[in-house]
C-alpha cells in the first residue's frame, strides 16, 4: 500500500498473510515480550506505529482481568519506551475503544469529549492505555495520536456479533443447528466495515494531531435484531431467531453511536453499505471449509 514497507506483530502466522501483497515482513512476537519489542523496534526504524494489539473482548476482561491489564497497559508501555529507546520520533496510532465511554443518557452519538466510564475490565484498561498514551506524548513529546473505534466488522473477524451470527447462520445452512441464537436484540451500535475504518487509521496517521483523539465510527446506530433479520433474509435456509439468556451481558449499554465530526473534518466519509458489509461476513463464512462451530 502506498510503496510503504511494512513489519507486522503477531504472536502467530495467520493463513491469510500469503494474500498480502507489496514489502511486508511479518514477526512472530508477543506484545508482553519486552525484548522482543525493543529489538524490533530498533532494527524496524519505523516512521509510523499503529499499535493495535490488544485483548479486546470484554467477556474475556471479566473472566481474566489481569492478562486483560498487562496485554494493555504493559503492552502499551513496552512499545512506547521500546520507541524512545530507539531515539525515533514516529507518529504512534494507538488503538483505544469506544468502550471508554461513558452511556449516552440520551442516544444521541458520542463526541471525543463525552466522560469517560467504563463498564468492564476491558473498558478500564483501555482508559489506562489511553492516558498513557496521553502522558507520554506531553512528558516525552513522542507523536502520539489516540483513536477511539466503535464496532468495527468485516470478513475473517471473530468474537463479534455479526461473526457470530453469520457463523450461525452458515451452521444452519450446512444442517448444523436449526435456529440462530441471540441475546439483546434491542441493543443499538455503531457498525463500521473494515475497509472504512483503514481509510481512517491510514488518514488520522498523516493528518491527525499529536495528543488528540478520534472516534473511528460511521455516525449511525443499528440494533442488533436488525442484523438477525438481515441476515435471516440473505440465508439460503429459512430459520427461527431464538434468544439465549446465557448471551445476555451482566453490564450493557442500549444504545453507542458514535460522533466522527472531527475525523469527517479530515477528509474521511465512510463508503461502505452496512448491508453489503453483512453480505461480505456472511459470504466469507460460506468459503470457509471448516465447521463455522469451530
Amino acid at each position: 500500500m502506498h510503496g510503504l514497507t511494512v513489519y507486522g506483530l503477531d504472536k502467530q502466522m495467520s493463513r491469510f498473510l500469503g494474500n498480502l501483497q507489496g514489502d511486508f515482513h511479518f514477526i512472530a512476537s508477543d506484545i508482553l515480550d519486552r525484548e522482543r519489542i525493543f529489538d524490533t523496534i530498533s532494527m524496524a526504524q519505523p516512521d509510523y506505529v499503529f499499535h493495535l494489539a490488544a485483548q479486546s473482548l470484554p467477556k474475556v476482561s471479566w473472566e481474566d482481568p489481569e492478562t486483560t491489564f498487562k496485554i494493555n497497559v504493559f503492552g502499551t508501555l513496552y512499545l512506547l519506551d521500546a520507541i524512545r529507546a530507539a531515539n525515533i520520533n514516529p507518529v504512534v496510532e494507538v488503538f483505544c475503544s469506544s468502550g471508554e465511554y461513558a452511556i449516552s443518557k440520551d442516544g444521541k452519538p458520542i463526541g471525543e469529549d463525552q466522560p469517560l466510564e467504563p463498564y468492564s475490565p476491558y473498558a478500564l484498561s483501555k482508559i489506562a492505555q489511553d492516558q498513557l498514551s496521553v502522558l507520554y506524548w506531553k512528558n516525552y513529546q513522542m507523536r502520539i495520536v489516540r483513536v477511539r473505534p466503535f464496532f468495527i466488522i468485516g470478513p475473517r473477524k471473530v468474537g463479534d456479533v455479526c461473526s457470530d451470527f453469520a457463523r450461525g447462520v452458515v451452521a444452519i445452512e450446512r444442517g448444523l443447528e436449526k435456529k440462530l441464537k441471540v441475546g439483546n436484540l434491542d441493543i443499538v451500535r455503531d457498525f463500521l466495515d473494515i475497509q472504512d475504518a483503514v481509510n481512517a487509521l491510514y488518514l488520522i496517521a498523516h493528518q491527525g494531531f499529536p495528543g488528540d483523539v478520534y472516534n473511528i465510527c460511521s455516525g449511525s446506530g443499528h440494533s442488533i435484531g436488525e442484523i438477525a433479520k438481515a441476515l435471516q433474509k440473505l440465508s439460503k435456509t429459512h430459520f427461527e431467531i431464538e434468544v439465549d439468556a446465557s448471551l445476555l451481558r451482566r453490564l450493557d449499554e442500549p444504545i453507542k453511536i458514535g460522533d466522527n465530526g472531527k475525523l469527517h473534518a479530515l477528509g474521511w466519509n465512510p463508503s461502505t453499505n452496512f448491508q453489503d458489509s453483512l453480505a461480505l461476513i456472511l459470504e466469507s463464512w460460506r468459503n470457509e471449509t471448516v465447521s463455522p462451530l469451530t
